[in-house]
């Protein structure tokens, strides 16, 4: 490091820091004004609730398929408690609960149903079911078991 006094009228190899310290304090400045900008974690839908309650009940909108099974017959279908077929059942029971679940999901945007088999029923009963929902356009099928109790 070389010091200089008075003018010699020489030239001095110091760097000049002015300049650079300058430029320091604008991109500070820079980068604290565009970090809190950029989002930060997921993007998250949050649920709102309904503008009018009245209107939409959640009972309304779900959709449960029972599969009943008499002893020794082919079982019989309900859609929330209504019958779907009045005569014994088999393929016509079947085309009959498809054509109602097309027609109740043609103009539903959630596409949701649950199907509830009797405790003594072949699963394959079960899985036709599915497979029916699945034609119906059914997105998402779930299947209800029975509650069990804690002392059980």
């Amino acid at each position: 490091m070389s010091m200089t006094t008075g003018n010699a009228g020489g030239y001095s190899s110091d760097i000049n820091v002015t300049p650079m310290i300058d430029i320091l304090l604008v991109l500070l400045i820079i980068f604290m004004v565009i970090v809190p900008v950029t989002p930060k974690g997921l993007e998250a839908m949050v649920p709102q609730p309904p503008k009018n309650p009245q209107q939409q009940n959640p009972t309304d909108r779900t959709i449960v398929v029972q599969v009943l099974h008499d002893a020794g017959k082919i079982p019989s279908y309900k859609i929330n408690d209504t019958v779907v077929y009045n005569g014994v059942g088999g393929v016509a029971a079947q085309k009959e609960l498809q054509a109602r679940l097309t027609e109740i999901y043609a103009n539903r945007a959630e596409r949701i149903m649950f199907v509830k088999g009797d405790d003594n029923l072949d699963f394959h009963y079960v899985a036709e079911v599915i497979d029916i929902g699945r034609a119906a356009n059914v997105d998402h099928i779930g299947l209800m078991t029975p509650k069990i109790m804690a002392g059980e």
